[in-house]
């Protein structure tokens, strides 16, 4: 075993009672370089690549009510070749970040306060709030690309190393948001952006070399709040949700989102290197989604799977301190905004849109095997949470052909991470491969590497690989192929 503790970040101590910087979610300093861990099981030998997750790991915090998604982008990596296993983390080091480290001290206002209270300009949608790059991750053209969901720069790390580059190079003025969609079939990128001036949203695409290829306005109403985007071999779709920043508190220089049920759900559908008068639009049942799923085309339809929020305008939970604190809690609680795994139909020939619910569980943070994306899948892997809390409990194996599922869940005291899909080496079927997934283990005080076979995941982890310190939980998280990125970095 080496483990090597390569630097102790510069922090405040984070708050104990606030419930997003304790617990599960209290942020870690150490950075660390490790392989020959303590492996409980055995690390199979017929997997490779790199499990990549990003995390909200605030170093000094915000100005005012700190919300997660204000935390400083951390990435975690384990790295699996050959029956071996190697760990790495590194906070991002963002301009925001290095200057709070420069100052000692927060900078920045968060997302749940007034942004002119930021002693400094600031980036994103938002206006005047940190680019923390610490929302999604992403592996393109060989390298790690951590993103912001309010629309950052985006930063570029080497995936073996943590190694960092600073922002990325063709990233638009507006920036970009989270969930950038890589096509493993072309090795394309696929982004979008979106702001309070028109036209409101743009849509683009980054080639196999990382060069902007595409670059287009998407024009709406008025300022909105995507979250995510989908795609199939020959489209790209985007949303505009009917819940959105409130117009006239929006005038004050204030932030507040409000769900008009008045309104429908419209989808942008665009070819992949179409241009604004080749949009195609279709409506649907007004809700907000965070996360779709995959999307391919079926005959005159295009299908589309995400998780559809029943109620988008939850009521505040019972929170001490802030009076603030409860309303945010309840937009982090799956178990008050009720999102359901969903299907959407686009009928490109008569413009008509069909719905139909996939599972009545409260279900997100899905994930499936990236080689099928944009065609025809089978299998999806959505997680479940912890009833008043961000904190995901298990995971739920879909059969879309036949209805059936399967459900892990981590055991008491023990929180997930999102668990992407690792094909195995040599797959025979959609579901050969691994889940991984960071664990938090509340009761061992400890934190663990797991991977669970996908064609029988109620058996339970293969092997679990004991970290060298017990990480915060967090959000996205990505699995990126071996061969793959070895090949983009002239490495063997």
């Amino acid at each position: 075993m080496t483990v090597t503790r390569v630097h102790t970040f510069p922090h405040t101590e984070p708050d104990p009672h606030h419930p997003y910087t304790s617990g599960a979610w209290r942020p870690v300093f150490d950075e660390f370089d490790a392989d020959g861990l303590e492996v409980i099981g055995e690390i199979p030998r017929d997997i490779d690549g790199i499990y990549v997750r990003n995390s909200e790991n605030p170093a000094f915090g915000s100005i005012g009510l700190y919300h997660p998604f204000d935390g400083d982008g951390m990435i975690h990596t384990m790295t699996f070749r050959d029956g071996k296993a190697s760990y790495h983390n590194r906070f991002v080091r963002t301009k925001a970040l290095m200057a709070e480290v420069e100052a000692g001290q927060p900078l920045w206002a968060g997302i749940a306060e007034d942004p002119r209270l930021s002693k400094r300009p600031g980036w994103g949608a938002h206006g005047g709030v940190k680019d923390a790059s610490s929302t999604d991750v992403v592996v393109h053209a060989g390298k790690i690309l951590s993103t912001f969901y309010q629309c950052g720069e985006g930063y570029r790390l080497d995936p073996y190393t943590l190694e960092q580059f600073g922002t990325e190079g063709w990233v638009p003025l507006d920036g970009i948001s989270a969930h950038p969609k890589l096509d493993e079939a072309t090795g394309e990128l696929l982004f979008f952006n979106y702001s309070t001036h028109a036209p409101f949203m743009h849509y683009g695409v980054v080639g196999p070399d990382n060069k902007l290829k595409h670059y287009i306005p998407i024009e709406l109403p008025g300022p909105r709040l995507p979250h995510d985007m989908a795609f199939t071999r020959n489209y790209s779709i985007m949303a505009d949700l009917p819940l959105f920043w409130d117009a006239d508190i929006l005038a004050k220089g204030r932030h507040a989102a409000r769900f008009h049920p008045d309104m429908p759900t419209r989808f942008a559908i665009v070819p992949r290197y179409g241009q604004p008068g080749d949009i195609r639009w279709f409506e649907a049942e007004p809700t907000y989604v965070l996360h779709w799923m995959n999307a391919w085309e079926e005959g005159d339809e295009i299908v589309l799977d995400g998780y559809f929020q029943e109620n988008p305008s939850p009521s505040a939970l019972q929170a001490e301190g802030d009076p603030r604190l409860g309303q945010l809690m309840a937009y982090l609680d799956e178990h008050s905004f009720q999102p359901k795994l969903h299907r959407w139909r686009f009928n490109l020939a008569t413009g008509e849109t069909r719905e139909e619910r996939l599972d009545d569980r409260v279900l997100e943070f899905g994930s499936f095997n990236q080689q099928v994306a944009g065609e025809k899948s089978r299998y999806l892997y959505s997680t479940f949470t912890q009833p008043g809390r961000f904190l995901f409990e298990g995971v739920v194996k879909h059969d879309m052909d036949t209805g059936k599922s399967e459900t892990l869940r981590f055991g008491e005291g023990r929180f997930g991470s999102e668990a992407p899909f690792a094909p195995r080496v040599g797959a025979s079927s959609e579901d050969d491969g691994y889940l991984v997934s960071f664990i938090t283990d509340m009761v061992e005080d400890r934190s663990e590497c797991v991977l669970v076979d996908a064609r029988d995941i109620e058996a339970g982890p293969v092997c679990r690989i004991i970290l060298p310190h017990r990480i915060s939980s967090g959000t996205h998280a990505t699995w990126a192929d071996g061969p793959t990125v070895r090949a983009a970095n002239g490495l063997s």
